[in-house]
């Protein structure tokens, strides 16, 4: 067996052999994927042309690559202890190549653009802004901007609509996590997080969290604003953490499309009544429950209130949660699966060009020895048509170009 590494094939016209897709209609039999300029070209026996350079899969698994709208595990990448901060380049670099390694092919940076100073600051999201603009080409998974906007924090809100009108902002959600001083224990459970990301005297932090307050009024005037903006720039918008019909009426009053978090039952339900998708988080179920005492997602997708998963600050969950679903027997696999595909590229507004497996759609494609659910299974990510990650058991994916006749050029190594 060949250790020789994945290679981006440079013709950008390549064919995978006797691979089982999953496809809008269901699991294929071994079939081939003729994937050119960036697109899945054609689904079939037979496909490809003089051109082509085929691969043989081996009866692997292809499945939609992951789409991720809701993740911030790269803060740790920034900041991994209170008080400490690690160049840009280098945290975004590490966070992308663990991104493909978890099957995520198009990430939202969900960067907080918070009222606290450090690592949720204006001022942080401003140099990450500039960060990705320069490093998004290099990146190997795609890479939009999703900003969790905190209704308190007030300053520069004229930046914020131009960033939204240029085009930067991909996805905005609006925030409120500044907690009511009269509720002890979600000022508790703030200070606890505060406590991770800045180092700030308990003193300090509560003299920070009265001063707050006061911006509340001039925070809701430029939540309006900001949604009249997404909308007229074609952002997707998000409300966020909502846990009552008002919260849920005044998000509907904002044209929002996507619910993050509903934090009970009630709450989840009239947000799909009114045509926002619920989005939750992958690893509350995989951990078997909240973290913050929310509704239990394997709870909620029994009563069939999930619409997307996200990461939110684990990756590797989101891979592993559509299997979990799967073995729970929730849902089966290829309808659990569009809970991390093609459910968020709908919400996103991206549905037209990723998230399944079907011709015109973009080649963001997974393959899996297994269908066990490890990362471990995950032999190949491809993005963009171009194959961005592998394990050492795949080789042979570098090769001449296949013959007229389809003389296979490259294999894929089974696992020994």
């Amino acid at each position: 067996m060949s250790d020789q590494p994945l290679s981006r094939p440079a013709e950008m016209n390549w064919v995978i052999d006797n691979v089982r897709p999953l496809t809008p209609e269901g699991w294929l039999t071994p079939t081939s994927v003729w994937i050119k300029a960036g697109l899945i070209h054609a689904i079939g026996h037979g496909t490809g042309d003089s051109q082509t350079r085929r691969v043989d899969g081996q009866g692997r698994y292809l499945l939609p690559g992951i789409i991720d709208l809701h993740g911030d595990a790269f803060e740790r990448d920034i900041t991994p202890r209170a008080g400490t901060q690690f160049p840009l380049e280098l945290a975004l670099a590490a966070n992308d190549a663990s991104l493909v390694a978890n099957g995520i092919t198009t990430f939202f940076y969900s960067i907080t653009d918070g009222f606290e100073p450090g690592p949720r600051s204006r001022e942080t999201v401003r140099r990450l802004l500039d960060a990705l603009d320069r490093l998004m080409p290099r990146f190997s998974c795609q890479a939009r901007v999703h900003i969790r906007h905190e209704k308190v924090n007030t300053e520069g809100h004229a930046e914020l609509l131009g960033w939204i009108a240029s085009g930067r902002v991909h996805l905005l959600s609006l925030n409120d996590h500044l907690p009511p001083l009269g509720n002890a224990k979600k000022v508790e459970r703030y200070l606890a997080g505060l406590r991770r990301r800045v180092s700030m005297a308990e003193t300090e932090a509560t003299a920070f969290l009265e001063e707050l307050q006061a911006s509340r009024a001039l925070g809701e005037i430029q939540t309006t604003d900001l949604a009249a903006s997404a909308r007229r720039y074609g952002v997707a918008l998000a409300s966020h953490d909502d846990e009552t019909p008002e919260d849920v009426a005044a998000a509907r009053e904002l044209g929002v499309a996507i619910a993050e978090f509903p934090m009970c039952a009630k709450t989840a339900r009239a947000s799909q009544a009114n045509g926002a998708a619920v989005l939750m988080g992958a690893p509350n179920l995989v951990r078997g429950g909240s973290h913050v005492g929310a509704i239990g997602v394997r709870e909620a997708i029994e009563q069939g209130l999930v619409d997307v998963l996200c990461s939110d600050y684990h990756y590797p969950s989101l891979f592993r949660a559509a299997f979990t679903i799967a073995e729970l027997g929730l849902l089966p696999l290829a309808d659990a699966w569009k809970l991390v595909s093609e459910n968020p590229a709908r919400a996103a507004g991206l549905g037209t060009s990723k998230g399944r497996i079907a011709p015109g759609y973009d080649a963001d494609l997974l393959l899996l020895s297994d269908l066990d659910g490890s990362p471990l299974s995950l032999d190949a990510t491809v993005v963009g048509g171009t194959a961005v990650y592998s394990r050492a058991t795949v080789a042979g994916w570098s090769g001449s170009q296949a013959s007229a006749a389809g003389t296979r050029t490259g294999e894929i190594a089974q696992p020994a």
